[in-house]
């Protein structure tokens, strides 16, 4: 579990990210989870935007991905996840 403070800092990193990925009409897909998975572990940080045609909520769709992927969700803001999973790569120092 991220405490206030390291989430804090992992939302300022992720401000300047573009989303990466994209949920549409089929929600989340095995091979969407795939890639998530092989993008956090090069990247640690994410952020995946919800189409207007995506039929969950943001929140469902959020605990999928955090769960499917083993990450964290270090904020949802409109329908954009910020997802974090560190790796060995320790790109992000946390405080």
């Amino acid at each position: 579990m991220l405490t206030g403070k390291q989430k804090r800092y992992l939302r300022s990193e992720a401000h300047h990210l573009n989303a990466i990925f994209q949920v549409g009409k089929d929600g989340v897909t095995s091979n969407q989870v795939k890639g998530i998975i092989e993008a956090l572990d090069s990247q640690e940080l994410m952020k995946v935007k919800l189409l207007e045609s995506c039929p969950d909520d943001v929140h469902s769709v959020a605990l999928e991905l955090s769960v499917q992927t083993k990450s964290e969700v270090v904020q949802i803001i409109g329908h954009t996840i910020v997802l974090y999973k560190s790796s060995d790569k320790g790109i992000y120092k946390l405080p």
